[in-house]
């Protein structure tokens, strides 16, 4: 089994290590691509050794910073607190695009750390802010990392859809946080719209970062192959 995980804006790859753990645990192949927002260099990864299925596990805008040729070759999709399209159409979009703006004006000014903190504290409610892993936004931000910070910003609001390279045969999990204050309500049912055949997980008291589910085992449960 080969697992690839792919973090989300403003994360890196050290919040995988559970999951890593747990997959190794079962002499899984995990690999975690890495932005490189902090002090970790860029990684992506690519499938090579390992046995079927080839399966992918994203958080948030992960979705969208996988290679291409990584996503379409995958067997299995596990999307976390994911999208097609970030920001809503229409009018129920104004709110999403505003705060765009703001953050990415925020991310070329003296206000860039404080902004990265806010938007934390509303990835991990209703969880405190301390219950996340070491992270990028928690952290001193370089100016090579505000500049990544800021082209994935601008990535995330325009994407559209599902990404180039998305396997229309996989199997697809979608879990989502019903209190989730990141992706908005009409993304996430845009989401399943995309994606009909996908099984869904909804998490009526989670948030964004989903830390208070015990999903861990539970995912990787879903992700065996059935003998």
């Amino acid at each position: 089994m080969q697992v690839i995980a792919m973090h989300g804006w403003c994360g890196d790859s050290r919040s995988w290590q559970p999951w890593r753990q747990a997959a190794e645990g079962r002499g899984w192949r995990w690999q975690s691509g890495e932005r490189g927002y902090g002090d970790l260099p860029p990684s992506s990864p690519d499938w090579s050794g390992g046995s079927p299925p080839r399966t992918v596990v994203v958080h948030s805008l992960g979705l969208h910073l996988l290679p291409e040729a990584v996503l379409a070759d995958a067997e299995q999709v596990v999307l976390l607190a994911s999208f097609a399209a970030f920001i809503p159409a229409g009018a129920a979009g104004r709110r999403w695009r505003t705060a765009l703006r703001g953050m990415e004006t925020a991310l070329q000014g003296p206000g860039a750390e404080t902004m990265l903190r806010q938007f934390l504290s509303e990835a991990a409610f209703p969880a405190a802010l301390d219950r996340l892993p070491p992270g990028p936004g928690l952290e001193p931000l370089s100016e090579t990392g505000r500049s990544r910070l800021l082209t994935d910003l601008r990535q995330l609001a325009a994407t559209s859809g599902l990404p180039p390279g998305f396997p229309a045969e996989a199997a697809v999990l979608i879990v989502e946080g019903g209190q989730d204050r990141i992706v908005a309500p009409e993304a996430r049912a845009h989401l399943r719209e995309q994606l009909p055949g996908a099984e869904v997980w909804a998490q009526a008291d989670e948030g964004h970062c989903l830390l208070g589910a015990p999903l861990v085992e539970r995912v990787l449960d879903w992700m065996t192959p059935t003998p």
